[in-house]
């Protein structure tokens, strides 16, 4: 468990440098007066950037769901992404790292931070299948983004240059990118898929991440709780998972 442990340092050190980063990439552009132009999808990339974002935002807001079990709460934690960005996304993060107990800190604190810390009473859960439709949409609508852009980039129908946020609104991208792919590294018993997974999302973004979740939504059975895809297989195994085993 020391290693964990060390790992949980490693991680909750990376959010806050990320944060900081963040928060560097958001002076620079209100510095240079560009935060309207961030809701400028006319823009170059204006629409595969909305859509990346987009994935980014319902895989958050599906975590966060599961952790706060609220749906008021959930759509306002996921509209608010759209304004700050991975600020909110790793705010949230390092909150749950400072809610760990100093056992929960010492044992597996990345279970501990993805797990909610309550059991749900008297809510549905929502089917696997229907989950399994929705990120398989996402990773259409994704991908038809993409084709879209590359389209009118390579035939240079764009009338405008990127935005002045487009530094601000990919530095976001990268930062949940390096985020998911802490998720990946943590449930991937083998570092040779894990780096092959995480290279994979660093050069195509919210496409690797739709297929990464649907492999993992059809690798359980429909019985199970979507939930289970959140988790390592090694911690599925142990009896820490059993008190969440009706989300």
């Amino acid at each position: 468990m020391a290693s964990a442990a060390s790992m949980g340092v490693a991680v909750r050190a990376l959010m806050i440098v990320l944060l900081f980063v963040m928060v560097a990439a958001f002076a620079n552009l209100f510095a240079v007066d560009g935060y309207i132009s961030c809701f400028d999808f006319s823009s170059r990339w204006g629409v595969k950037i909305l859509m990346e974002f987009s994935v980014y935002t319902v895989v958050m807001g599906a975590w966060f769901f599961y952790k706060e079990s609220g749906w008021i709460k959930t759509i306002i934690f996921t509209l608010s992404i759209y304004f700050l960005g991975s600020l909110l996304s790793i705010g949230y993060i390092l909150l749950q790292f400072f809610k760990l107990s100093r056992e929960e800190s010492s044992t597996n604190p990345l279970y501990f931070v993805l797990a909610r810390h309550h059991t749900r009473e008297h809510t549905s859960r929502i089917p696997v299948v229907t989950v399994r439709a929705i990120f398989s949409a996402l990773l259409f609508l994704t991908m038809g983004a993409l084709i879209y852009t590359l389209i009118k980039d390579i035939s240079g129908s764009y009338d405008d240059s990127f935005t002045k946020c487009f530094l601000a609104n990919m530095t976001d991208l990268y930062i949940h990118a390096v985020m998911f792919a802490v998720w990946i590294a943590y449930k991937e018993s083998s570092w040779t898929t894990a780096t092959l997974w995480i290279i994979s999302l660093l050069f195509f973004g919210s496409i690797t991440l739709c297929v990464y979740i649907v492999r993992q939504l059809f690798s359980i059975s429909p019985e199970k709780p979507a939930s289970y895809i959140i988790f390592s297989s090694s911690d599925i195994c142990e009896p820490l998972i059993a008190p969440h085993a009706n989300v």
